[in-house]
């Protein structure tokens, strides 16, 4: 490798005063990851030791709903405070969704500790994008968010067979309570480090100005909640009502918190932050049903029905690291269609198995595929959101990019489970009506996809 390819000291990433930082964001990442795989492969044995079933779409779009809250709170507060409080009252609040969750007697009460879950979780992400994207130079961004997308290797290989092992073990309780315990590690390391960052220049932010961004984000949490509740009316007429009233808030908050343009995806900005949520929701539809079906439908165990997500986790991480790699504007234009693309094949090789009935190695080679793909155009979609935002607007736009991916993911989940329960009882039919919603969702973001460069 000559000189010249080699990053210079301002490049590298575990630089002397921001080793604390990357060290601290790789702790929360892989913490927040090994929680979100965990509980994806653990949530089948949840719902059968907790009759709750009727909730299993719920307890991850519930999750989604609230989270919304929390990315427009983390974006103002990161705005006027600093990531360094938001990051503080994010794993606060996050532990104790952890510990409602670990101690629940009934689905309903699982439910509401992923709500607060959802709560605390959307702060973290925001705060750790503001947070990293300040304290690193721009040139190092799409290495930061390589960084990030590697922090998932570790809990995907360990994970789902870790939660099983807990599961068996010590019950089901004991994978939100491990989470948490691990908590206080994370802050030891990020806290400190976000506290030697400048004070925000929009430290003067008015009490209206707070509010009224706080006001929609709880119409949009209201909304996205109301359209789970749609589908699981029994009559026809409240169903309709629930179900236009639940798109009409969601589609009023989207309007006030997401850039102009967002809701058609115009070039730039706009459509950087419409098809993450497309990308989001597409791959959070799909992932959540995988291991029901591999569990209820195909009889693999849990553990094995866990390590099909780290199939996809892994790949994702190859496709970040890829994307890294790629300087050139046209280049990740290119590389960014090509992603979402990937994905949609994944996705139909997953629901040619379904339909087919073939050995499940295919199931599993085909989300190992859609990894690959998400991978790619994931991180690039955060790059460029970092790309497109002057310094004190990082935190709003961070926050909407998280906050679409909620929305996106929320609404969708509401449409699958409703879905789901419309085919319940048609084996695999069920699963497939799923994957279609998925496999739809990409598509479209594949064919916009060349609007984010402008």
């Amino acid at each position: 490798m000559n000189a010249s390819a080699r990053p210079t000291e301002d490049e590298t990433l575990f630089k002397r005063g921001r080793r604390g930082a990357c060290a601290g964001a790789v702790a929360l990442v892989s913490l927040l990851s090994f929680e979100t795989i965990a509980v994806a492969a653990a949530m089948p044995a949840i719902a059968g030791a907790l009759d709750g079933l009727a909730l299993y779409a719920l307890a991850f779009g519930g999750m989604l709903a609230t989270s919304i809250f929390g990315m427009v709170a983390a974006g103002v507060l990161c705005d006027r405070d600093g990531p360094q409080q938001t990051t503080g009252i994010g794993l606060a609040v996050f532990t104790v969704g952890l510990l409602v969750a670990g101690a629940a007697g009934s689905m309903g009460w699982v439910v509401a500790g992923r709500a607060v879950q959802g709560l605390g979780g959307g702060m973290l992400g925001v705060a750790l994008y503001v947070g990293m994207g300040q304290l690193l130079p721009p040139s190092v961004h799409p290495r930061l968010f390589a960084m990030f997308a590697g922090a998932w290797v570790l809990p995907a290989l360990i994970g789902p067979l870790a939660a099983a092992s807990l599961v068996e073990q010590f019950g089901w309780r004991a994978v939100f309570l491990a989470v948490a315990a691990a908590v206080p590690a994370c802050a030891s390391l990020l806290l400190p480090a976000f506290g030697h960052l400048p004070a925000p220049s929009d430290s003067g932010t008015s009490p209206g100005r707070v509010r009224e961004p706080l006001t929609w984000a709880a119409l949009g949490a209201l909304g996205s909640l109301m359209l789970h509740a749609a589908g699981k009316a029994s009559q026809l007429a409240p169903v309709l009502t629930i179900l236009v009233s639940g798109l009409a808030a969601v589609w009023l908050a989207a309007s006030r918190l997401l850039p102009r343009g967002s809701l058609v995806a115009a070039n730039g900005l706009p459509s950087v932050i419409a098809l993450r949520g497309m990308l989001a929701a597409a791959f959070a539809t799909a992932e959540v049903f995988l291991p029901l079906y591999l569990t209820r439908e195909q009889g693999w165990s849990l553990a094995h029905a866990g390590l099909t997500l780290s199939a996809g986790a892994i790949s994702w991480s190859c496709g970040s690291a890829v994307q890294a790699r790629i300087a050139s504007d046209r280049a990740r234009r290119r590389a960014l269609q090509t992603g979402f693309f990937t994905v949609a094949l994944g996705m139909c090789l997953v629901a040619s198995q379904m339909y087919l009935r073939h050995s499940g190695s295919l199931l599993v080679a085909g989300w190992a595929v859609a990894g690959l793909g998400i991978g790619l155009s994931f991180p690039m979609l955060s790059v460029l959101t970092l790309r497109l935002s002057v310094p004190n607007a990082q935190g709003r736009n961070a926050s909407a990019l998280q906050l679409s991916d909620a929305l996106c993911s929320s609404a969708a989940l509401a449409m699958a489970g409703a879905l789901f329960g419309a085919g319940v009882g048609a084996g695999s039919a069920s699963y497939l009506l799923v994957l279609a919603l998925a496999i739809a969702l990409v598509s479209g973001g594949a064919i916009l996809s060349h609007r984010a460069f402008g």
